[in-house]
């Protein structure tokens, strides 16, 4: 068994690559590995996608933290360490309610507190993960066994960090988690021990070194690790690594404290050209000999061509940490196309806005799962859509992004209570990139924006728009009013919400596509609101409306010969007329479609969205 590691890694390759590698390169790739029960025991690590190292536009924010410790290497005397802790992007202080997994980061030797965050690279990788939804918001602490703070020798450093631990338990891990909201209920023992399936620690190099003995020491503060090139060292040291006996402390460590039942998870990794990958392969050959760690416990992957460097430890990161802080992570949770509805609009991630996800107007939906959703008047509602929407709004929402923006007052709102089913879902592109106002359709009897606003904005946030799909009164009147309101809500926060409302554009299916004309032809002015600029176009699709004042703005629709509900011929004379008045104006007619097609997925007008970016592109100024 003691080469079984070699000819394990090329035989699992290929099973790996099915099973946990499968859509490494795309954004949903971390929470669909981790979702999956079954984790490949080796394999490659996949690469961190070119849009993971970009700086992200939810950053989080980085701060150094002193604390009081002793120098358990000599004399205990008082000292006082350094360590750097980073917040995710809408992290507050004050709000003491929510609460965050933590992760401890260890460098390796010559290195120094903070040194991960000196790395924009990772720190982007970080931000990037946890605002894509790939793992939850996140706690990280960058810190160092080093005494003084700084490097000593190397046999000097293997006594700092061997003493490391102690650091740990009694001044480090209190003093931050009794600054920062983790899930420890206090600092004291007894909270952090409780609190050990929200922890977890790794380390690269020496880092990694101290990672392996923070496990012989802190299981009971910590379930998850993740040593990035390097072994166990409780016994012997470099050149004397005694894998066999570090391996059988551990196995035994397992079995005493009950941890197969506890759960602990260990993420081993390093290059293929790590200058000093034996221990580590050595390490993992021995592991991989026990029948004790099993896949849900310990597994090892190594970087093809990867270096005993930081370009090495940031694919570790990306591929680890979605795999932690799964078994109770359950925000993290992801809804299926069995999730009912009721759980997503109770679900607290989305507070009190939960409700408007779906119609206010209950009985013009039936399903009671996400797979089995139907609207009234609507055709070609695709569950994967429906899942993928409610999951992108949740896992941005649980990072700390706003998702909803109220349009009215509080006050507005008890004057008139309709108001309160009222607001726009923000659905986030690039930072200062032009602004869709997406309004779904419903007979102006209810807002059937899961199939006719919310997919709209979702598809345009991913190629960078910043994206809005507003829920509104019933009623031609007053859904117009609430439309003009949100045009005008939007240009007054324009600064703080990071969009551009110049060239903005309007888009509407059925009930919402006549808004969208209606306040594109007619103006803000027109329904209650200051004087707006109008926007650069509308997107209207399937609607019966006729009428052209002279006064349209660029004007794009797709329509259904089949549709029963709006003739796609009145649709079609319209377009005539704006052309014939010098405006700019054009039609896509699907053959055999019926009303309410949406995003047109599946059917003869899927790609009919792009036609459209590409109108009002060409209409920008």
């Amino acid at each position: 068994m003691k080469n079984a590691i070699y000819l394990m890694i090329a035989a699992c390759f290929c099973i790996a690559v099915g099973t946990f590698l499968t859509g490494k390169g795309n954004a949903a790739h971390a929470s669909e590995a981790a979702s999956e029960t079954q984790i490949a025991q080796t394999g490659y690590t996949a690469a961190v996608p070119a849009a993971y190292r970009e700086a992200s536009a939810r950053p989080g924010k980085v701060t150094r933290l002193e604390y009081d410790s002793e120098d358990y290497v000599r004399d205990s005397a008082p000292i006082t360490k350094t360590a750097y802790v980073y917040t995710p992007y809408g992290y507050d202080e004050n709000d003491t309610e929510k609460r965050y997994d933590i992760l401890y980061l260890m460098h390796g030797w010559g290195g120094h507190a903070g040194e991960y965050f000196e790395l924009s690279e990772i720190k982007n990788v970080f931000d990037n993960l946890i605002a894509n939804g790939d793992i939850p918001p996140l706690i990280i602490v960058s810190a160092t066994f080093y005494n003084a703070n700084s490097s000593t020798d190397f046999s000097s450093s293997i006594e700092e960090f061997r003493a490391f631990h102690l650091d740990f338990e009694n001044h480090l891990m209190p003093t931050v988690e009794g600054k920062y909201h983790t899930y420890a209920a206090s600092p004291s023992d007894e909270d952090l021990k409780a609190s050990r399936d929200h922890r977890a620690f790794g380390g690269f190099s020496l880092g990694s070194v101290t990672t392996w003995l923070e496990f012989c020491h802190d299981t009971d503060y910590i379930r998850y690790f993740l040593p990035m090139s390097g072994s166990s060292w409780y016994y012997g040291t470099y050149g004397d690594f005694q894998i066999e006996k570090n391996v059988d402390f551990i196995e035994q460590l397992v079995q005493d404290n009950d941890l197969d039942e506890r759960g602990y998870f260990i993420y081993h990794a390093v290059g293929t050209r790590d200058s000093v990958k034996s221990q580590s392969l050595m390490m993992a050959d021995e592991m991989l000999s026990r029948e004790l760690f099993t896949p849900e416990h310990y597994v090892f992957y190594q970087k093809d061509g990867g270096y005993h460097d930081f370009n090495a430890v940031q694919e570790y990161l990306y591929n680890a940490l979605p795999l932690f802080f799964k078994e109770e992570g359950g925000d993290s949770t992801d809804y299926t196309a069995e999730s009912r509805i009721s759980e997503v609009m109770n679900d607290p991630a989305f507070g009190e806005y939960g409700r408007l996800l779906f119609p206010v107007q209950s009985s013009y939906y039936s399903g009671d799962t996400l797979g089995n959703l139907r609207l009234t008047w609507y055709n070609y509602i695709v569950p994967d859509t429906t899942v993928e929407i409610v999951n992108t709004l949740k896992h941005r929402a649980e990072s700390g992004e706003t998702i909803f923006y109220d349009i009215y007052t509080d006050a507005e709102k008890a004057a008139d209570s309709a108001k309160k089913d009222t607001g726009l879902f923000f659905f986030r592109g690039e930072p200062e990139a032009k602004v869709a106002i997406c309004n779904a359709g419903g007979g102006f009897a209810y807002v059937g924006a899961m199939h006719d606003s919310f997919p709209h904005a979702l598809e345009l946030s991913k190629i960078g728009y910043n994206a809005f799909a507003l829920i509104y009164r019933p009623g031609a009147q007053t859904a117009c009013e609430d439309l003009a309101r949100a045009i005008a809500f939007l240009h007054e926060h324009a600064d703080e919400l990071q969009i551009d409302m110049t060239d903005y554009s309007l888009w509407g299916g059925s009930a919402g596509a006549r808004m969208a004309a209606w306040l594109g032809s007619y103006g803000t002015e027109s329904f209650g609101e200051a004087a707006w600029p109008r926007p650069a176009a509308v997107i209207v699709n399937y609607t019966g409306l006729s009428e052209v004042t002279g006064t349209e703005p660029p004007t794009y629709s797709a329509v259904g010969t089949s549709d029963g509900i709006a003739s796609y011929r009145t649709m079609e004379r319209r377009i005539k007329a704006i052309r014939a008045n010098g405006t700019d104006a054009e039609i896509e007619i699907f053959d055999g479609l019926p009303h309410g097609f949406g995003l047109g997925i599946g059917t003869v007008a899927e790609g009919w969205l792009d036609n459209a970016v590409a109108f009002w592109e060409r209409n920008m100024t």
